[in-house]
């Protein structure tokens, strides 16, 4: 179910059209839709294993929901295909804007599927550059340049941006920051993940 969702509902048809058109294994298959209101939900196909959360993230290291270094690793790449997919490979790209482990379902065998596409904006021109007002995604793994017009154009770029969040958070580099103390875990990851690499290398081979 779309929440805070605006307008009079042409974007989101449009969306949902250029979505319904998508045929690829990494991305979930959407079964229907409605349009009353402000009430949009859409129906997808079911995902026996729930999302990427539920397995990889918040420190579930002491749970039985813990998954193999192979498997994130497959996960990884069934991710960063279907990211490929929606912005090269529709016949109209598709930028997400909100890729973040809720939004990755796993169906059997764990293959991830990119989901819920109420924040997706339409690319209708090659060099990918998208106008928006306001920022939209999910703190944490936002792109600056969403929020901030002195970090560059809007782009599917900012799908990558998010992208590698996840991925360093499924290695526990990010979990390792935020539970440091108080002046580390506020500052800018990418940038704290930059002066530290080397010894979050070391930590964790």
């Amino acid at each position: 179910m779309l929440k805070d969702t605006k307008g009079d509902g042409e974007e989101f048809m449009n969306v949902v059209a250029s979505i319904s058109r998508t045929s690829h294994v990494n991305v979930v298959t959407l079964l229907g839709f409605c349009l009353q209101g402000s009430k949009r939900p859409l129906i997808y196909e079911y995902m026996l294993n729930g999302s990427l959360e539920r397995y990889a993230f918040n420190g579930n290291m002491n749970s039985g929901n813990l998954l193999s270094w192979e498997k994130l690793f497959d996960i990884s790449i069934g991710m960063a295909r279907g990211v490929e997919y929606l912005h090269r490979g529709c016949n109209t790209r598709i930028v997400h804007f909100d890729i973040k482990p809720h939004n990755i379902l796993l169906y059997q065998d764990f293959c991830p599927k990119i989901s819920d596409f109420g924040l997706a904006k339409l690319c209708l021109n090659k060099e990918s550059a998208i106008s928006i007002v306001g920022a939209r995604g999910t703190i944490g793994y936002i792109a600056p340049d969403v929020y901030s017009k002195q970090f560059g154009i809007v782009s599917s770029k900012s799908d990558v941006y998010s992208y590698g969040m996840m991925v360093l958070e499924m290695v526990g580099a990010r979990v390792k920051n935020t539970s440091a103390n108080s002046e580390s875990s506020s500052q800018y990851f990418p940038q704290w993940i930059y002066e530290h690499l080397d010894d979050y290398c070391i930590s964790a081979s």
